[in-house]
């Protein structure tokens, strides 16, 4: 560990640091940024950065602007100017599991490192331009059979504007069927975080450890609070907290052991 001060290295189990005499919070009261994650390429543990810091990537960008007269290059920044990446090896910061910091006997031993998620299934957005541009080329091909007078253009329109909507329902089903996985993804993150917090949860916490909004994280919670396996409760302070009496029921047999 180091000051977070003055930066010096501390001594293991140092109350305060050496150099500035700063005090030095508990390991069971350390907390991990948001955006703290573990590379499973190069084992590199920390923050990512933004995509353009990687010297790799902006020698690529800047030659395929120069080859492309800028509008590759154009096009390449608008696509990865958001993403972030492991500052070691470049993997791609989504790709990387989340660490916990869990409190109890040697915090800061226990690090709970989250599953990889499954693949989310595919958005059909491209189902569902194809099926919109289907829809509006089989009206225009109808309209003009009709002023025409020519049947095979009304009977071509109309297959083509049938496979259009399936094309596009199609695609619906698959932007609800990643909206369901993304929320069982979520989910399963909550459950984690309630089992490395002891089974209790607020909203805040898990706003903070899963990088969401608070309407976010208060929506997730809302969403799984069905009173028996997760139910909402209001402490003798007022505060809203949630509790996995499935989780909390363990951590007392564990205790009586």
């Amino acid at each position: 560990m180091r000051c977070s001060t003055c930066g010096e290295v501390l001594a293991p189990g140092a109350t305060r640091c050496s150099m500035c005499g700063s005090s030095v919070p508990a390991p069971s009261m350390i907390v991990r940024p948001a955006g703290f994650r573990v590379c499973p390429r190069c084992a590199y543990q920390g923050e990512g950065i933004a995509y353009f810091r990687r010297a790799g990537h902006a020698a690529l960008l800047v030659g395929v602007g120069i080859f492309t007269y800028g509008l590759g290059g154009l096009v390449y920044w608008l696509a990865r100017r958001n993403h972030l990446v492991c500052p070691r090896c470049g993997l791609g910061w989504e790709n990387a599991a989340r660490a916990l910091s869990v409190t109890g006997p040697e915090p800061e031993l226990r690090v709970i490192e989250a599953r990889p998620d499954e693949p989310l299934p595919g958005g059909g957005m491209k189902r569902r331009i194809l099926g919109v541009a289907m829809v509006l080329a089989a009206t225009l091909l109808v309209l003009i059979g009709i002023v025409e007078g020519v049947a095979p253009a009304i009977a071509v329109g109309s297959v083509a504007g049938m496979a259009g909507s399936l094309s596009f329902y199609w695609g619906w089903r698959g932007q609800q069927a990643r909206r369901d996985a993304v929320m069982r993804a979520i989910q399963r993150k909550v459950l984690r975080l309630a089992d490395a917090k002891g089974g209790t949860l607020t909203v805040t916490e898990v706003a903070a450890d899963l990088n969401l909004s608070i309407s976010a994280a208060e929506k997730i919670l809302t969403g799984m609070d069905d009173g028996f396996r997760v139910r909402g409760e209001i402490s003798n302070e007022g505060v809203l907290y949630y509790e996995f009496p499935e989780l909390l029921h363990r951590k007392e047999l564990g205790t009586g052991d």
